[in-house]
Protein backbone atom coordinates (compact mmCIF):
# COMPACT_ATOMS: atom_id res chain seq x y z
CA UNK A 1 0.00 0.00 0.00
CA UNK A 2 1.36 3.22 -0.70
CA UNK A 3 1.75 6.28 1.61
CA UNK A 4 -1.54 8.15 1.32
CA UNK A 5 -3.84 5.89 0.05
CA UNK A 6 -5.64 3.07 1.19
CA UNK A 7 -5.37 -0.45 -0.60
CA UNK A 8 -7.26 -0.42 -4.07
CA UNK A 9 -8.04 3.07 -4.43
CA UNK A 10 -7.08 6.11 -6.01
CA UNK A 11 -6.01 9.68 -5.37
CA UNK A 12 -6.91 12.10 -7.49
CA UNK A 13 -5.35 15.78 -8.17
CA UNK A 14 -7.55 18.03 -6.61
CA UNK A 15 -8.48 20.41 -9.70
CA UNK A 16 -9.11 23.92 -6.91
CA UNK A 17 -5.18 23.02 -6.34
CA UNK A 18 -3.91 22.46 -9.89
CA UNK A 19 -5.89 26.10 -10.72
CA UNK A 20 -4.27 27.74 -7.89
CA UNK A 21 -0.93 26.20 -8.41
CA UNK A 22 -1.02 27.01 -11.91
CA UNK A 23 -1.91 30.88 -10.61
CA UNK A 24 0.93 30.50 -8.35
CA UNK A 25 3.01 30.07 -10.95
CA UNK A 26 2.14 32.44 -13.35
CA UNK A 27 2.47 35.33 -10.89
CA UNK A 28 5.37 34.35 -9.90
CA UNK A 29 6.82 34.21 -13.52
CA UNK A 30 5.45 37.70 -13.72
CA UNK A 31 7.69 38.70 -10.76
CA UNK A 32 11.02 36.80 -11.58
CA UNK A 33 10.95 38.45 -15.26
CA UNK A 34 10.45 41.89 -13.88
CA UNK A 35 13.06 41.32 -11.42
CA UNK A 36 15.63 39.78 -14.15
CA UNK A 37 14.85 42.60 -16.41
CA UNK A 38 15.95 45.08 -13.20
CA UNK A 39 18.90 43.28 -12.32
CA UNK A 40 19.98 43.72 -15.87
CA UNK A 41 19.40 47.22 -15.93
CA UNK A 42 21.97 47.21 -13.24
CA UNK A 43 24.42 44.86 -13.96
CA UNK A 44 27.07 47.63 -15.64
CA UNK A 45 26.87 49.26 -12.77
CA UNK A 46 26.89 47.31 -9.41
CA UNK A 47 28.34 43.46 -8.68
CA UNK A 48 26.16 40.53 -8.63
CA UNK A 49 26.42 39.59 -5.14
CA UNK A 50 26.09 43.36 -4.01
CA UNK A 51 22.36 43.51 -6.05
CA UNK A 52 21.59 39.46 -4.11
CA UNK A 53 23.02 40.80 -0.90
CA UNK A 54 20.01 43.83 -0.77
CA UNK A 55 17.76 41.71 -2.85
CA UNK A 56 17.58 38.81 -0.32
CA UNK A 57 17.87 41.31 2.78
CA UNK A 58 14.59 42.69 1.81
CA UNK A 59 12.75 39.75 0.53
CA UNK A 60 13.60 38.04 3.98
CA UNK A 61 12.27 41.10 6.03
CA UNK A 62 8.97 40.82 3.61
CA UNK A 63 8.45 36.85 4.20
CA UNK A 64 9.17 36.66 8.11
CA UNK A 65 6.87 40.28 8.57
CA UNK A 66 3.82 39.12 6.36
CA UNK A 67 4.49 35.94 4.84
CA UNK A 68 4.90 33.23 7.66
CA UNK A 69 2.60 35.15 9.93
CA UNK A 70 -0.26 34.56 7.36
CA UNK A 71 0.97 30.68 6.90
CA UNK A 72 0.56 29.92 10.96
CA UNK A 73 3.19 31.79 12.65
CA UNK A 74 7.03 31.78 13.85
CA UNK A 75 6.72 28.09 14.44
CA UNK A 76 6.53 26.83 11.37
CA UNK A 77 10.25 28.05 10.76
CA UNK A 78 11.76 25.11 13.17
CA UNK A 79 12.12 22.10 10.50
CA UNK A 80 13.73 18.75 10.96
CA UNK A 81 14.64 18.74 7.07
CA UNK A 82 17.28 21.70 7.79
CA UNK A 83 19.91 19.46 5.29
CA UNK A 84 17.42 19.57 2.10
CA UNK A 85 16.40 23.30 3.01
CA UNK A 86 20.35 23.72 2.46
CA UNK A 87 20.45 22.18 -0.46
CA UNK A 88 18.06 23.84 -2.23
CA UNK A 89 19.64 27.38 -1.24
CA UNK A 90 22.60 26.03 -2.68
CA UNK A 91 20.84 25.12 -5.60
CA UNK A 92 18.94 28.32 -6.06
CA UNK A 93 22.23 30.39 -5.38
CA UNK A 94 23.57 28.19 -8.67
CA UNK A 95 21.11 29.15 -10.71
CA UNK A 96 20.64 32.42 -10.16
CA UNK A 97 24.80 33.60 -10.03
CA UNK A 98 24.67 31.36 -13.54
CA UNK A 99 21.73 33.02 -14.83
CA UNK A 100 22.21 36.54 -13.80
CA UNK A 101 26.43 36.40 -15.03
CA UNK A 102 24.57 35.16 -18.52
CA UNK A 103 22.12 37.92 -18.83
CA UNK A 104 25.00 40.53 -18.45
CA UNK A 105 26.04 39.60 -21.89
CA UNK A 106 23.27 37.93 -23.37
CA UNK A 107 19.63 39.37 -24.54
CA UNK A 108 17.42 38.91 -21.57
CA UNK A 109 15.08 37.22 -23.99
CA UNK A 110 17.57 34.98 -25.46
CA UNK A 111 18.94 34.22 -22.20
CA UNK A 112 15.20 33.41 -20.77
CA UNK A 113 14.57 31.16 -23.98
CA UNK A 114 17.64 29.02 -23.53
CA UNK A 115 17.08 29.01 -19.18
CA UNK A 116 13.46 26.92 -20.10
CA UNK A 117 15.08 23.75 -20.64
CA UNK A 118 14.15 23.88 -17.05
CA UNK A 119 10.27 22.59 -16.77
CA UNK A 120 11.78 20.19 -19.58
CA UNK A 121 13.98 18.44 -17.43
CA UNK A 122 11.29 19.05 -13.82
CA UNK A 123 9.57 17.23 -15.79
CA UNK A 124 11.51 14.04 -17.21
CA UNK A 125 13.05 14.29 -13.70
CA UNK A 126 9.67 13.63 -11.83
CA UNK A 127 10.01 10.74 -13.58
CA UNK A 128 12.65 8.84 -11.53
CA UNK A 129 12.90 11.32 -8.20
CA UNK A 130 9.25 12.06 -7.78
CA UNK A 131 7.42 8.37 -9.24
CA UNK A 132 5.55 10.85 -11.34
CA UNK A 133 4.31 9.44 -14.60
CA UNK A 134 4.93 10.95 -18.25
CA UNK A 135 3.61 9.30 -21.40
CA UNK A 136 5.52 8.61 -24.28
CA UNK A 137 4.07 11.76 -26.15
CA UNK A 138 5.72 13.87 -23.32
CA UNK A 139 8.52 12.74 -23.36
CA UNK A 140 8.94 13.41 -27.62
CA UNK A 141 8.06 16.53 -26.94
CA UNK A 142 10.25 17.38 -24.27
CA UNK A 143 12.83 15.78 -26.84
CA UNK A 144 11.50 18.78 -29.02
CA UNK A 145 11.94 21.47 -26.39
CA UNK A 146 15.80 20.39 -26.15
CA UNK A 147 16.23 20.58 -29.99
CA UNK A 148 14.65 23.84 -29.18
CA UNK A 149 17.54 24.71 -26.66
CA UNK A 150 19.95 23.45 -29.16
CA UNK A 151 19.36 25.66 -31.81
CA UNK A 152 19.70 28.58 -29.50
CA UNK A 153 22.83 27.29 -28.24
CA UNK A 154 23.84 27.43 -31.99
CA UNK A 155 26.75 24.90 -31.67
CA UNK A 156 29.92 25.47 -33.65
CA UNK A 157 28.38 28.88 -35.22
CA UNK A 158 29.48 32.03 -35.39
CA UNK A 159 27.04 33.22 -32.82
CA UNK A 160 28.25 31.15 -30.01
CA UNK A 161 29.25 32.70 -26.94
CA UNK A 162 30.35 30.84 -24.30
CA UNK A 163 27.35 33.16 -22.01
CA UNK A 164 25.67 30.87 -23.45
CA UNK A 165 25.66 27.84 -21.37
CA UNK A 166 25.19 29.75 -18.29
CA UNK A 167 21.19 30.16 -18.84
CA UNK A 168 22.30 26.33 -19.49
CA UNK A 169 23.64 25.31 -16.11
CA UNK A 170 21.39 27.75 -14.31
CA UNK A 171 18.65 25.46 -16.32
CA UNK A 172 19.71 22.65 -14.22
CA UNK A 173 20.16 23.80 -10.98
CA UNK A 174 16.80 25.02 -10.83
CA UNK A 175 14.93 21.89 -11.66
CA UNK A 176 16.52 20.08 -8.91
CA UNK A 177 15.49 23.14 -6.72
CA UNK A 178 11.81 22.67 -7.65
CA UNK A 179 11.96 18.88 -7.35
CA UNK A 180 13.80 19.00 -3.99
CA UNK A 181 10.50 21.45 -3.54
CA UNK A 182 8.37 19.14 -4.22
CA UNK A 183 9.70 16.77 -1.93
CA UNK A 184 9.53 19.49 0.85
CA UNK A 185 6.03 20.82 0.03
CA UNK A 186 4.71 17.10 1.52
CA UNK A 187 5.41 18.78 4.67
CA UNK A 188 6.48 22.07 4.77
CA UNK A 189 4.83 25.69 3.80
CA UNK A 190 6.01 27.96 1.30
CA UNK A 191 6.79 30.68 3.39
CA UNK A 192 9.17 28.19 5.12
CA UNK A 193 10.91 26.96 2.50
CA UNK A 194 10.84 30.64 1.03
CA UNK A 195 12.65 31.61 4.69
CA UNK A 196 15.54 29.48 4.10
CA UNK A 197 16.23 30.56 0.15
CA UNK A 198 16.56 33.83 1.39
CA UNK A 199 18.76 32.97 3.80
CA UNK A 200 20.94 31.07 2.42
CA UNK A 201 21.08 34.10 -0.41
CA UNK A 202 22.09 36.41 2.45
CA UNK A 203 24.90 34.27 3.61
CA UNK A 204 26.36 33.53 0.31
CA UNK A 205 26.06 36.92 -0.77
CA UNK A 206 27.56 38.75 2.20
CA UNK A 207 30.49 35.97 1.94
CA UNK A 208 31.38 36.50 -1.31
CA UNK A 209 31.05 40.10 -0.67
CA UNK A 210 33.72 40.12 2.37
CA UNK A 211 36.05 38.46 0.29
CA UNK A 212 35.61 40.26 -3.33
CA UNK A 213 33.60 43.37 -2.73
CA UNK A 214 37.09 45.38 -2.92
CA UNK A 215 37.10 44.80 -6.61
CA UNK A 216 40.74 43.57 -6.62
CA UNK A 217 39.86 40.93 -9.17
CA UNK A 218 37.93 43.16 -11.12
CA UNK A 219 38.73 44.14 -15.04
CA UNK A 220 40.35 41.31 -16.37
CA UNK A 221 37.09 40.10 -18.49
CA UNK A 222 33.72 40.56 -20.22
CA UNK A 223 30.64 42.26 -18.93
CA UNK A 224 29.57 38.59 -17.29
CA UNK A 225 32.79 37.93 -15.21
CA UNK A 226 33.16 41.77 -14.12
CA UNK A 227 29.31 41.66 -13.09
CA UNK A 228 30.84 39.00 -10.63
CA UNK A 229 33.63 40.72 -9.72
CA UNK A 230 33.17 44.66 -9.60
CA UNK A 231 34.16 46.16 -6.81
CA UNK A 232 31.28 47.49 -4.30
CA UNK A 233 29.60 50.93 -4.54
CA UNK A 234 26.84 52.70 -2.86
CA UNK A 235 23.98 53.46 -4.97
CA UNK A 236 22.32 56.59 -6.02
CA UNK A 237 19.15 56.90 -4.62
CA UNK A 238 16.82 55.67 -7.85
CA UNK A 239 19.04 52.70 -8.32
CA UNK A 240 18.51 51.71 -4.44
CA UNK A 241 14.78 52.67 -5.40
CA UNK A 242 15.26 49.46 -7.92
CA UNK A 243 17.49 47.07 -5.82
CA UNK A 244 14.71 47.63 -2.65
CA UNK A 245 11.38 46.42 -5.62
CA UNK A 246 13.76 43.79 -6.72
CA UNK A 247 13.60 42.45 -3.10
CA UNK A 248 9.84 42.51 -3.17
CA UNK A 249 9.79 40.82 -6.21
CA UNK A 250 12.12 38.38 -5.47
CA UNK A 251 10.36 37.55 -1.87
CA UNK A 252 6.88 37.49 -3.92
CA UNK A 253 7.98 35.61 -6.67
CA UNK A 254 9.98 33.37 -4.30
CA UNK A 255 6.62 32.02 -2.13
CA UNK A 256 4.45 31.83 -5.41
CA UNK A 257 6.54 29.35 -6.94
CA UNK A 258 7.69 27.21 -3.92
CA UNK A 259 3.66 27.02 -3.37
CA UNK A 260 2.83 26.49 -6.89
CA UNK A 261 5.11 23.40 -6.58
CA UNK A 262 3.77 22.53 -3.34
CA UNK A 263 0.27 22.27 -4.02
CA UNK A 264 0.27 20.68 -7.18
CA UNK A 265 1.94 18.43 -9.67
CA UNK A 266 5.55 19.57 -11.36
CA UNK A 267 4.80 18.25 -14.51
CA UNK A 268 1.46 20.30 -14.73
CA UNK A 269 2.80 23.08 -13.31
CA UNK A 270 5.85 23.32 -15.28
CA UNK A 271 4.70 24.05 -18.52
CA UNK A 272 3.37 27.42 -17.44
CA UNK A 273 6.43 29.41 -16.86
CA UNK A 274 6.69 29.51 -20.24
CA UNK A 275 5.03 32.63 -19.52
CA UNK A 276 8.26 34.12 -18.85
CA UNK A 277 9.31 33.84 -22.65
CA UNK A 278 6.92 36.68 -24.02
CA UNK A 279 7.06 38.69 -20.90
CA UNK A 280 11.19 38.44 -21.48
CA UNK A 281 10.80 39.70 -24.93
CA UNK A 282 8.82 42.42 -24.50
CA UNK A 283 11.29 44.09 -21.85
CA UNK A 284 14.48 42.91 -24.21
CA UNK A 285 13.01 44.96 -27.23
CA UNK A 286 11.57 47.73 -25.17
CA UNK A 287 14.19 48.69 -22.81
CA UNK A 288 17.66 47.43 -25.07
CA UNK A 289 16.06 46.99 -28.65
CA UNK A 290 17.40 43.71 -28.58
CA UNK A 291 14.66 41.60 -31.50
CA UNK A 292 16.05 37.93 -31.65
CA UNK A 293 17.00 37.35 -34.68
CA UNK A 294 15.41 34.26 -36.89
CA UNK A 295 17.40 31.08 -35.76
CA UNK A 296 16.59 32.86 -32.19
CA UNK A 297 12.76 32.44 -32.95
CA UNK A 298 12.90 29.02 -34.00
CA UNK A 299 14.60 28.01 -30.84
CA UNK A 300 11.58 29.65 -29.38
CA UNK A 301 8.76 28.37 -31.01
CA UNK A 302 10.14 24.90 -30.50
CA UNK A 303 10.67 25.50 -26.83
CA UNK A 304 6.97 27.15 -26.60
CA UNK A 305 5.47 24.48 -28.86
CA UNK A 306 6.99 21.99 -26.63
CA UNK A 307 5.97 22.80 -23.43
CA UNK A 308 2.60 24.16 -25.24
CA UNK A 309 1.96 20.46 -25.67
CA UNK A 310 2.50 18.97 -22.78
CA UNK A 311 -0.23 21.25 -21.69
CA UNK A 312 -2.61 20.38 -23.63
CA UNK A 313 -1.70 16.91 -22.82
CA UNK A 314 -1.90 17.05 -19.12
CA UNK A 315 -5.95 18.99 -19.94
CA UNK A 316 -6.52 15.82 -21.79
CA UNK A 317 -5.41 13.67 -18.77
CA UNK A 318 -7.83 15.80 -16.28
CA UNK A 319 -8.88 14.23 -13.57
CA UNK A 320 -7.12 11.04 -14.66
CA UNK A 321 -4.28 12.19 -13.59
CA UNK A 322 -2.96 9.88 -10.05
CA UNK A 323 -0.66 10.77 -7.59
CA UNK A 324 1.28 8.58 -5.64
CA UNK A 325 0.64 10.74 -2.41
CA UNK A 326 -2.39 13.44 -2.01
CA UNK A 327 -0.59 17.14 -1.81
CA UNK A 328 -1.21 18.38 1.50
CA UNK A 329 -3.20 22.16 1.46
CA UNK A 330 -1.90 24.93 3.48
CA UNK A 331 -3.48 24.78 7.28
Amino acid sequence: MKDGQAAGTAVLVNPAGNVLGIACAIGAVITFTTQDMAIKWLSGDYPLHEIILVRALVAITLTLSILVPLEGGYRNLRTKRLPLHLLRGLAVVIANTAFFTGLATLPLGEATAIFFVAPLFITALSVPLLGERVGPRRWFVILVGLGGVTVMLRPGGEGFQPAYLLPLAAALAYALLQIMTRKLGMAEKASTMAFYIQLTFVAVSGAIGLTLGDGGLAGRGGPSLEFLLRAWVWPSAGDAMIMLAIGCLSGMGGYLISQAYRISEAALVAPFEYTALPLAIFWSVLLWGDWPDPTAWLGIALIAGAGLYVFYREGVRGRRIVLRRPIFRNR
